[in-house]
């Protein structure tokens, strides 16, 4: 049985060996200008490419999750992923994120990494 546990650093540091790996920057606890923080920012020299969210609570998903759309969007990425162990249902969120022109993907811890070299291996 699955823990429901997100190996939070575990998966960091993988995170950033492969956007190294890829020539990519991988910021943990990225700052954004209005004070907020995002897990993992992956950047492209001054370029904001994606915003990584590791969601391991699952107490109050969803004002998490539109929490976490909005942080991204307000820093200037255009995609937000939010890694999490249980499957969820974005609903409205989903649309709300469409609507401000920021892409929004649920994906789980461990296929954070496969996507990620798929999406950027170029």
């Amino acid at each position: 049985m699955e823990s429901g546990r997100i190996k939070v650093k575990t998966l960091t540091r993988q995170i950033i060996e492969l956007s190294e790996e890829l020539g990519f920057q991988a910021v943990p606890e990225y700052r954004t200008p209005d004070g907020t923080r995002i897990d993992i920012a992956i950047l492209n020299g001054e370029e904001k490419i994606l915003a990584i969210e590791l969601e391991a609570s699952f107490k109050w998903f969803p004002q998490r999750l539109l929490y976490d759309v909005v942080k991204a969007h307000r820093a200037g990425f255009p995609e937000v992923w939010i890694v999490t162990s249980m499957p969820q249902k974005p609903g409205w969120i989903k649309v709300y994120a469409e609507e401000i022109g920021i892409k929004l993907k649920l994906i789980k811890e461990k296929e954070v990494l496969h996507f990620f070299s798929l999406r950027y291996l170029m």
